[in-house]
């Protein structure tokens, strides 16, 4: 290449330099570097000066300069330009102000048995009507939901129902509850807070199945309509909870003691994972560590992993290792405990913790029989927590 050539390539290859450098520059000076604690594949979304018809303006946020919002529902903590969304894909700065852009919009609709939830300790053999729409603030990896939890709002098809139809549809089915689940309900926390003041009024049970990852303030006064939680325990180790889930062990662990404190109904599940968090040891820790915040007798439920989304090349967990985990937690002191999607096998039921007798006989979501009278077991007098009736 002669010396012309070659100051012509230097001369383009500088020009594009200086252009990358101004707009880098610029970017930072109009946002800063800490614009927005989001994953990479949340979309640049156009800016919009009015709110389309049917969006529900967000809870618990609060504005910043430059029409930034930052939003306070969970532990992201996501400061968000206008045009922008947050982590969990379904909450966006329109106008500088936060919005959400599920509520009332459904992409799961379903009637399950309420043992799938699972709520094993709340009116056995009952159904419930399920909900879930998009969005997730975790990023797990082995999530069999994915396509709804990794989704966005124009991905997938949406169902046009508001809070009040969803109770009257609710009464119509004759279902023990409505559940927010499928999807993590604290990205739809609006829809869920609405929908559950109307329950409560409609004399409704209202269910969340959570990561758990929510701020203290929207926490407690959601609880305030709540009748049950279930929370995926997904571990007892931060590094785990980062790297696999992109979640945050300390923010589920005081979510954990607040909903023991405000007195409702709780249910655990911990989905043993080969490799990830199936070590014996760790497991102990987190039983000791219910045992000592939560006490003996919050239903604990071991479920078994099957290969899904990102962890297909992972093996299902051994039968043995969740038999194992399920001795360790008797062995701690947790007086409820089970084995979940592991069909038929001994401990899908409940037993007394005093005579080792079977209070609900279940075959994975199918209830055989529940001798749980008035909330105690018949065996030997002793109080089973839950809901009975």
């Amino acid at each position: 290449m002669n010396k012309d050539k070659r100051g012509i390539v230097l001369r383009v290859f500088g020009a594009i330099f200086f252009g990358v450098t101004v707009l880098v520059v610029f970017w930072v000076a109009l946002y800063g570097w800490q614009q927005v604690p989001m994953v990479p594949d949340v979309p640049q979304i156009p800016d919009r000066e009015v709110p389309d018809v049917g969006l529900r303006e967000a809870m618990f946020w609060e504005e910043l300069e430059g029409n930034r919002v930052l939003c306070n529902l969970c532990f992201h903590r996501c400061v968000i330009p206008v045009g922008r969304r947050g982590a969990c894909r379904v909450r966006e700065n329109i106008a500088g102000r936060l919005y959400s852009l599920v509520h009332s919009r459904p992409s799961s609709v379903m009637i399950d048995p309420i043992e799938k939830e699972p709520q094993l300790h709340h009116r056995p053999g009952t159904e419930i009507l399920c909900v879930g729409t998009v969005g997730c603030n975790f990023r797990c990896m082995q999530c069999h939901n994915w396509t709804l939890s990794q989704a966005s709002p124009t991905d997938l098809r949406v169902f046009d129902l508001p809070p009040a139809q969803l109770v009257e549809l609710a009464l119509e089915r004759g279902v023990t509850a409505i559940s927010f689940t499928y999807n993590d309900p604290i990205v739809l926390f609006e829809y869920v807070y609405d929908t559950a003041v109307l329950a409560r009024e409609a004399g409704v049970g209202l269910i969340w199945h959570s990561n758990g990852a929510i701020a203290e303030e929207p926490l407690r006064k959601l609880l305030q309509y709540t009748t049950a939680v279930t929370i995926d325990l997904k571990g007892f180790c931060e590094e785990v909870y980062r790297e696999t889930f992109s979640g945050d062990l300390a923010y589920v662990l005081r979510t954990l003691k607040i909903i023991r404190e405000e007195g409702v109904h709780l249910e655990i599940v911990n989905l043993v994972i080969p490799t990830i968090n199936d070590c014996m040891d760790t497991i102990r820790a987190m039983c000791e560590w219910i045992l000592e915040h939560l006490g003996p007798d919050v239903p604990l439920h071991f479920s078994r992993f099957f290969p899904a989304y990102r962890l297909t090349h992972l093996p299902a967990t051994p039968i043995k290792t969740l038999e194992e985990a399920h001795r360790i937690a008797r062995e701690v002191g947790l007086n409820f405990v089970t084995i979940g999607n592991v069909p038929g096998h001994r401990y899908n039921s409940t037993f007394c913790p005093c005579t080792g007798k079977r209070l609900i006989y279940r075959i994975h979501f199918t209830v055989i029989y529940n001798k749980v009278v008035d909330g105690r077991s018949p065996f030997s007098g002793r109080p089973v927590p839950g809901i009975w009736e």
